[in-house]
């Protein structure tokens, strides 16, 4: 019968293959030094090989190019730009507002008209960015719904998001997923090329480490770090310099502001441990020649990437999920 099921810590990213399925597009180079300046153009340093830079800018010669847009929330000042009819209002019919970023209001991704006409707006940017060219886009707030109070659900982020990245493609564009890690389980099903992340060095309230393992396991090298504090920067590049592409800047992110790169940096993380097993182990669903199973997530000290499904000692699987058979 089916019963044991490996964890282990992969170096390489699962999530790779996946990445490379769309003809035309480009990945960004592994590790590569990495420049933030979506605050506003301005000449890169000599050791960049990464720039980011909003929709209205220019890509940089030489550079990979990732064009940054705003899709699931307007800039501020700017919602007289969206049809008012794509905003997201509450009971009360008052526009819903990213308490954190106080001019934004979030847009409504609720229905699939909604979002069909949503990428319509959101397209003439995508053409932008493969007009001027750019190589990728980073489509912000992806986590909005988080803000949304309960109005927006994870499942109306990820439907947009797969609108995104389809045109993306389709433009021969990679697509980056910005943050929001814990919907990183779609990012296969999705399309998702890699990821940018901020602050993944740091330790935030009521955790007991970083975000740094977390994000390798889910998306392994394939990862854009932005710090902003000293402290989150040391953790980042302890074990992650070298592995993924790591830079900090300033919060304002001001043009031709401070920035720093990880002082030198091996090519792998430094993992001195084997994961735990993973427990948990239920039967989700059977039919007569197989077995559906689901199970908890294993930890690691740099961190997980995928597990080993082993039905009568004899391994059949690899998956980067916690299901077996892996969703398709």
């Amino acid at each position: 019968m089916l019963a044991v099921i490996a964890a282990v810590a992969f170096a390489s990213s699962l999530f790779s293959g996946v990445a490379q399925a769309a003809t035309g597009k480009t990945l960004p180079p592994t590790a590569g030094n990495f420049d933030y300046q979506i605050g506003g153009d301005y000449p890169p340093a000599a050791d960049v090989q990464i720039v980011s830079r909003d929709h209205k800018g220019s890509s940089a010669p030489g550079m990979y190019n990732i064009c940054y847009i705003n899709a699931f929330q307007t800039q501020p000042g700017a919602k007289n730009d969206w049809p008012q009819n794509l905003l997201l209002r509450n009971s009360a019919g008052n526009l819903v507002e990213d308490p954190g970023w106080p001019g934004e209001f979030l847009l409504d991704t609720r229905t699939a008209s909604n979002r069909t006409a949503l990428l319509g707006e959101v397209k003439v940017w995508i053409d932008e960015c493969a007009s001027k060219g750019f190589d990728a886009i980073e489509p912000d707030n992806y986590d909005s719904y988080l803000r949304s109070t309960g109005l927006i659900t994870e499942t109306h982020a990820v439907e947009f998001m797969k609108l995104l990245a389809q045109y993306a493609h389709s433009q021969n564009l990679a697509i980056a997923q910005k943050n929001t890690l814990e919907l990183s389980g779609e990012a296969d099903s999705i399309g998702i090329d890699f990821a940018i992340i901020e602050e993944c060095g740091m330790i935030w309230e009521g955790a007991t480490g970083p975000e740094c393992p977390d994000v390798y396991a889910a998306f392994g090298n394939r990862v854009i770090n932005i710090e902003y504090t000293d402290d989150a920067m040391a953790r980042a590049c302890k074990d992650y310099a070298g592995v993924f592409s790591i830079v900090q800047r300033d919060y304002e992110v001001t043009k031709n502001g401070p920035r720093k790169t990880c002082p030198g940096g091996g090519g792998t993380p430094s993992d001195t441990q084997a994961p735990t097993a993973p427990t948990g182990l239920t039967t989700t669903g059977s039919t007569a020649n197989r077995v559906s199973l689901s199970w908890s997530a294993s930890t690691d000290n740099v961190g997980v990437t995928g597990y080993d499904v082993f039905p009568d000692g004899t391994k059949v699987a690899s998956t980067s999920s916690r299901t077996y058979p892996t969703r398709v």
